[in-house]
């Protein structure tokens, strides 16, 4: 591999050369020729892959002030800050003054032995928006499907390089010895003052440790993951242009500047140490707010972005550009999708016990996604409603490993009475720290969410678990999450695949219940789910359920024509036989049968295959229900 270029190594150098052209020509839109050579720099063959990623590389090993990726969700959005966009220095030895941009910094910096001057004529005030982004919720990073991202990454650095944290140190240090005294936090509008040259000791020791210590070191912070035990950076994302465009649990690629000046811990040290004696006309902001919005850098860096790309997926083994651009790759995928699906089933109906029609559901279900929305209703969703489960054998938790080995993004909830009662699904404004607090159902789009409800027990929801239990059946009927403010709500949408697995019915609702029908005897239930072999085609089975999921699809005239005839005919010998919410349902297993097939049309024959599925699917509920009287 080559050295890696200056315009990663050194992208300040870059704006800075294109904001000085500009002060000497008369070119005034340097920004948008700054953001535009970085987007043709990462264009060209492979030069994305040179870029770190801060999902892949600790923190102590990355280079300060170089351009970095982060694939993220946004999970809260503070309110704008300004900053010094253009400021002046002076050299007093030479008398002469110099323009510097303040764009994609922190800290306004000084060259050596030059002042900052504070006329208020050349500097010009900026406005950006900042994000709170945490790596994506629930992402399998310890599966092969996500280390793809790291393994194809040539900019994956190791201990021996420029970047180990011994030799970083070292380049803190020297930075200090001469900077110091010249580098202001930009919110601190004060020149010349060397107030935060104490403390950068202790600053400098916690972004050089390893991430173990790190680790320590965070317990005091609460980083704000949706899910308990995520691990991985949270960051601070810094947006300068078409922030308006982004929106709420976006996921995103975001390229940008990595910050983590020693001065921003040691200004947020020292505002802390002074919490008890703010002064209100000085600070609009409450101790607890400076703490949650200025937490240390080597915990919580910041990222100026330069560029970034919404993720319609997060599956590395499909291609960057939108499947309908890569035609080559698109029909070498759908020319093998009837050969995987086979094998996928097969896998599948082991897996469920030797249940082929369940086997079936879950393709379906594992490939729905809402695709639109008409008026409040939802289109594409299809929620699985897996009954007759198994409770020995750790079924259920078995089962969800193996989902977990082929989705990108998944989370197991048990729905025992303890965690109903005491998790927090639903995210809640704190307006003492200005901070929107996540709660577990503020995921990507297309996460697994796969609820346990073999482990309900007897007992009393308490006010906390009857919320819990009604947010996660808005979640199903309508994929949208109430978020709590206190004294409203506010509504947001979301796509979300969830899986119920019970005993019997589920006691939330559900767009399909399949009644597993096992053919293992319970005394052989541990041996046979012991002794299932994890498919060696993972890969293949990956990209095909993430490939399925974005395939475009439609029904012609001819066709819809045919299904209404046919709803017809099923309706006259007995009208109560098939409502409107049968019909429904036909059409959205007719969709995911012929998506599943790489079908992007239907066809009569898939038509046929899905009623037929569907009668067996109901009579086999109607035959359980029979047996055991009517469950709740």
């Amino acid at each position: 591999m080559p050295s890696t270029p200056d315009w990663i190594n050194e992208p300040l150098a870059v704006v800075q050369g294109l904001f000085a052209s500009s002060q000497n020509g008369p070119s005034s839109e340097w920004e948008a020729k700054a953001v535009e050579f970085f987007k043709d720099r990462l264009k060209e063959k492979d030069a994305h892959t040179w870029v770190p990623s801060l999902n892949d590389v600790p923190l102590h090993y990355l280079k300060p002030n170089s351009l970095v990726k982060f694939r993220c969700l946004i999970q809260d959005m503070f309110d704008p800050e300004f900053y010094m966009g253009v400021y002046e220095t002076a050299d007093p030895a030479t008398k002469t003054k110099e323009l510097r941009c303040g764009k994609y910094r922190d800290v306004t910096e000084c060259g050596v032995r030059q002042l900052l001057l504070s006329q208020i004529r050349n500097t010009v005030t900026a406005e950006r928006q900042t994000f709170y982004c945490v790596p994506i919720p629930g992402e399998n990073l310890s599966l092969t499907l996500l280390h793809s991202y790291a393994g194809s990454s040539q900019a994956r650095v190791v201990p021996s390089t420029s970047y180990a944290p011994s030799r970083q140190k070292r380049s803190y240090e020297e930075d200090d010895e001469g900077d110091d005294m010249d580098t202001q936090p930009q919110k601190q509008r004060e020149p010349h003052s060397g107030q935060y040259q104490h403390g950068n000791g202790d600053c400098k020791r916690l972004e050089t440790e390893a991430p173990s210590s790190q680790v320590g070191s965070a317990s005091h912070l609460d980083l704000n993951f949706p899910l308990p035990g995520e691990k991985g950076p949270s960051c601070l994302v810094k947006v300068y242009e078409d922030w308006d465009s982004f929106k709420l649990n976006d996921t995103l690629e975001v390229y940008g500047i990595l910050s983590v000046s020693p001065a921003l811990s040691a200004l947020a040290d020292e505002k802390d140490a002074s919490s008890s004696f703010l002064d209100p006309s000085e600070s609009m902001e409450t101790a607890e707010e400076q703490r949650v919005h200025s937490p240390p850098a080597s915990l919580v860096p910041r990222l100026h972005m330069l560029y970034a790309k919404m993720l319609r997926h997060n599956n590395p083994l499909l291609p960057s550009v939108p499947l309908e651009d890569n035609s080559a790759f698109l029909s070498s995928t759908l020319r093998d999708m009837p050969s995987v699906r086979t094998e996928l089933l097969s896998f599948f109906t082991h897996v469920l016990l030797g249940d082929a029609l369940a086997a079936e559901y879950l393709i379906l279900h594992l490939i729905s996604t809402v695709y639109s929305r008409r008026d409040v209703l939802p289109l594409g969703k299809f929620t699985l409603n897996l009954s007759g489960c198994p409770t020995a054998a750790s079924f259920t938790e078995r089962l969800y490993r193996i989902i977990q080995q082929l989705v990108p993004s998944s989370f197991y909830l048990g729905m025992s009475l303890q965690n109903m009662n005491r998790m927090r699904l639903v995210p809640k404004k704190d307006y003492v720290a200005n901070r929107l607090v996540s709660g577990v159902l503020q995921l990507a789009s297309n996460t697994s969410l796969f609820l346990d409800e073999t482990q309900l027990e007897p007992g009393q929801l308490d006010p906390t678990g009857v919320s819990n239990v009604t947010a996660l059946g808005n979640l199903i009927s309508w994929q949208k999450v109430d978020y709590d403010f206190n004294y409203h709500q506010m509504e947001f949408s979301c796509s979300i695949n969830v899986l119920i697995a019970s005993e019997g019915r589920s006691l939330l609702p559900s767009d399909c219940q399949v009644h597993l029908q096992s053919q293992v005897p319970p005394p052989h239930m541990e041996d046979y789910m012991s002794s299932i072999p994890l498919t060696a085609q993972l890969n293949k089975l990956r990209l095909y359920l993430s490939v399925a999921r974005l395939l475009d699809y439609s029904i012609s005239d001819e066709v819809t024509k045919s299904v209404e005839d046919d709803f017809v005919d099923m309706r006259k010998d007995d009208p109560q036989s098939v409502s409107a919410d049968d019909l429904h349902r036909m059409l959205v297993v007719a969709r995911l049968l012929s998506l599943s097939l790489g079908q992007t049309s239907l066809s009569r024959d898939s038509w046929h295959r899905a009623k037929h599925m569907e009668e067996l699917r109901r009579s086999r509920v109607e035959q359980h229900k029979s047996v055991n009287g009517n469950e709740p």
